[in-house]
């Protein structure tokens, strides 16, 4: 039977239990609640994967408490995506950060290849991998004793995100243990995730916008 808790120390606890036995739980952000486990564990992974019936085409971000983890992780941000993490971290931005030789996004990516046949594809997802500081003091509580997360929406894919605990209860259910509760998000409304791009004239791709305008980050990026 599923757990829908507030954010405790006994409900802490028990979410790095599972998550340290290769389990799923549900997590608020300061976007969207998420669904969430250990990125070293390929298996838990493969879960999110299957419960959301989601593509592996379709990566799937860490969530972190500092940019400091990124160097636990084997991840960089290249320019100008450092300088727009001192900018616009902690909050709705999604950088894509690149990844070193035998990382653990590499072995994300592993687990995201569905077109064996495009090998660009192949060599472009195994280097790099979108990472989170969500703005959330709830989530940073459950970050410190969980450790950096691998973490997509709370909802089956292709559905409207969760932003409430009941929302993605609605969608997973008894599927997934635990769902820590902070109650409703500010809206439905997902992170932007931004790429660097040496084509770009301000050095940036916008891969989804959301939250932070598109027009936010390029004026930001102009000012490096």
């Amino acid at each position: 039977m599923s757990k829908i808790c507030t954010i405790n120390e006994e409900s802490l606890q028990l979410a790095a239990q599972i998550i340290n036995a290769g389990g799923v739980i549900v997590v608020p952000t300061d976007t969207v609640y998420g669904v969430a486990c250990d990125p070293f564990n390929e298996d838990a992974v493969a879960k999110i994967y299957q419960l959301k019936r989601r593509p592996r085409t379709k990566a799937l971000q860490i969530l972190m408490s500092s940019v400091s983890d990124l160097e636990k992780l084997g991840l960089y941000l290249p320019s100008p995506l450092d300088v727009l993490a001192e900018k616009f971290l902690p909050g709705g931005y999604s950088p894509i950060a690149r990844a070193k030789k035998d990382s653990v996004a590499t072995r994300l990516a592993t687990l995201c290849k569905a077109d064996e046949n495009n090998e660009q594809n192949k060599i472009q997802a195994e280097a790099t991998q979108g990472v989170r500081v969500p703005d959330c003091p709830e989530l940073m509580k459950i970050l410190r004793v969980t450790g950096p997360l691998a973490a997509s929406s709370a909802n089956r894919s292709g559905n409207e995100s969760a932003d409430s605990v009941e929302e993605a209860f609605a969608a997973f259910g008894d599927e997934i243990p635990l769902y820590l509760n902070a109650g409703p998000t500010r809206s439905h409304v997902a992170s932007t995730v931004v790429g660097a791009d040496s084509r770009d004239k301000d050095g940036i791709v916008i891969l989804r916008e959301g939250v932070i305008s598109e027009e936010q980050i390029r004026a930001e990026s102009r000012k490096k």
